[in-house]
């Protein structure tokens, strides 16, 4: 029997033994996110992949009696009908909430996974909904428990600003809307506001904890007290500070006051009820999304040093994938050079995301993974979409370039183009004019409208400062009307997918610059675009200056480090 009708027999066995236990909680179905009790987009314990085979970043199962439906939003509807199509269906998430499929049935629920705001959106009132306090897919599968390492802090120099300083902001903010607490759900707004950083995540330095926040600058570390052991002694904390988890209802029972700040975007319906026994909510959001995005002058120099590193290591892969016999080159070969590039830099961790290395047909699948089953040679005639990022000591990398190795038609060579003239569009926006992603996000699209494409994605995604690849409140989106300010960070990412066919995909990381009265982005990731995929016809004056400089400044960065073919190569483009 091959691979995957076993993996099917697998998923479908979890299934039924689910089913099994809905009699004994007497619910119709039961509801799996992507996300753990941390809300992390890279959980460890992964229960949507569990049961459904699917390993994409966003998603949420609903299992019923006799029916199972997976939610995956556009980026990932070709990825999970490959992956759970045969034992789910596969509704697009932004066409049809579940509320808009299921109906009048009693509905099981993890409360430490769901917010509810979450709850609402995706359920609305036409589900009981009923709250188990406990996983049920912990009972059919055992995950292993990981190795706990203890949190370290980030020196004041390297975050900019120190703990006590960051604290003293969140004290003023209580102050100015009446309240006495915060409750700091998302790991990485801990992380930030005590510049401390760990290793429970797969492709972030996150430490998955909570933080309580008192308007009098007085605070609470939720976590493990083993993993706290190192903070402790560096940041002279005492040991009340530091509270087990299984201590957080004693704890909100001790606090005084009457009014809490939750984060509705990371706060489950389980502490959200903790926390209502005793105190009135003020519903907002954690204060710290925003401070976090601003990043400061120590902040942004760490970025653009990490981007040289990384930047080097991608444009030596790019001229050996370019000059290499692709008859014997895999794309997880592709993925395995390119990290041997990146490790040879000592400040080089590990990926910030699992890379995708698609290479034609693969590449259209927008979040794609190689895996043994999947994995492709490259061909000579192929197009190859790679998307790959690094954590540095001290900086967070995510770079697209789509690459080719022949000359390829008119057609596809006009698409890359005008997914480069959306690219530069969106690099050279006045931002004094164009104030927020959902303004810029239009000047990305328009080349490809025009002749009635687009892409099922945001153009671009905001990034933490070693931290987690996607952070906001910032966003290149439809959606995202947050007004855009010195020092936050974004990628800008559009692309065009054919079906069966190719990806195409060009991403930078930019930041926001000013020079005295003006804001425009400057570009942090500095690697080669593919100009053997561009119709120059269709390229205006100004969009190959920007183009001629671009490489100008690849080149002037990484060329005394490349050898002499590498750096006849890198000239070239220029």
């Amino acid at each position: 029997m091959d691979k995957v009708p076993k993996k099917n027999k697998m998923i479908s066995n979890k299934i039924n033994s689910l089913r099994k236990k809905f009699k004994k909680f007497d619910i119709d179905g039961y509801a799996i996110p992507k996300n753990d009790e941390f809300f992390s987009e890279y959980a460890v314990k992964d229960r949507l992949k569990i049961i459904s085979n699917f390993n994409g970043s966003a998603g949420l199962a609903v299992i019923l009696k006799n029916k199972s439906y997976l939610f995956v939003d556009g980026r990932y509807t070709i990825q999970a009908q490959k992956q759970s199509g045969k034992q789910f269906k596969i509704i697009e998430i932004h066409k049809f909430l579940p509320h808009n499929i299921i109906k009048k049935l009693t509905l099981g629920f993890d409360p430490s996974l769901f917010t509810k705001k979450q709850l609402k959106k995706y359920f609305g009132n036409s589900l009981r909904l009923k709250p188990i306090n406990k996983n049920l897919i912990d009972d059919i599968y055992k995950f292993k428990t990981p190795k706990s390492k203890p949190f370290y802090s980030l020196d004041n120099k390297i975050a900019g600003e120190s703990h006590k300083s960051k604290i003293n902001k969140i004290s003023q903010i209580l102050k100015i809307n009446n309240a006495n607490y915060l409750l700091i759900t998302a790991p990485e707004n801990v992380a930030w506001t005590l510049n401390i950083r760990g290793y429970d995540n797969p492709n972030s330095p996150i430490p998955n904890c909570r933080l309580i926040v008192g308007k009098d600058k007085s605070f609470h570390l939720i976590v493990n007290k083993k993993k706290a052991k190192k903070i402790i002694k560096e940041k002279k904390l005492t040991k009340n500070q530091i509270i087990s988890p299984k201590n957080f209802s004693n704890l909100i029972n001790k606090l005084k006051g009457n009014k809490f700040i939750i984060d509705p975007l990371s706060c489950s319906l389980l502490n959200e009820s903790i926390i209502k026994s005793k105190f009135q909510i003020i519903d907002m959001y954690d204060p710290c999304y925003k401070l976090k995005s601003i990043k400061n002058l120590s902040e942004i120099k760490h970025m653009i040093n990490a981007h040289i590193k990384d930047g080097l290591a991608l444009t030596k892969f790019i001229f050996w994938i370019k000059n290499t016999n692709k008859k014997k080159i895999t794309e997880i070969d592709a993925q395995n050079k390119l990290e041997k590039f990146r490790k040879i830099n000592k400040n080089y961790l590990f990926p910030s995301f699992n890379t995708i290395a698609g290479t034609g047909s693969n590449g259209a699948i927008v979040h794609y993974k190689a895996s043994k089953k999947s994995n492709k040679t490259i061909k000579k005639n192929d197009i190859f979409l790679c998307d790959s990022g690094g954590q540095y000591k001290y900086g967070t990398t995510d770079v697209t370039r789509t690459i080719c190795f022949s000359k390829q038609k008119k057609s596809i060579k006009d698409i890359f183009t005008k997914v480069l003239k959306g690219h530069i569009a969106v690099a050279t926006t006045n931002i004094k004019k164009f104030k927020n992603g959902k303004q810029i996000d239009s000047r990305a699209r328009q080349f490809l409208k025009k002749d009635g494409l687009d892409y099922a994605h945001g153009t671009g995604h905001g990034v933490g400062f070693f931290s987690n690849v996607h952070e906001g409140p910032q966003s290149i989106s439809k959606y995202n009307t947050v007004e855009l300010e010195e020092g936050m960070v974004l990628s800008n990412e559009p692309g065009f997918y054919k079906k069966d066919h190719y990806g195409i995909r060009i991403e930078n990381l930019i930041y926001v610059k000013r020079n005295k009265n003006n804001l425009f982005f400057e570009n942090l990731t500095l690697v080669p675009i593919e100009k053997d995929l561009i119709n120059y016809n269709l390229l205006n004056k100004n969009e190959k200056d920007y183009l001629f400089n671009y490489h100008l400044n690849v080149y002037a960065k990484h060329s005394k480090f490349l050898n002499k073919k590498e750096k006849k190569w890198l000239a070239c483009l220029i």
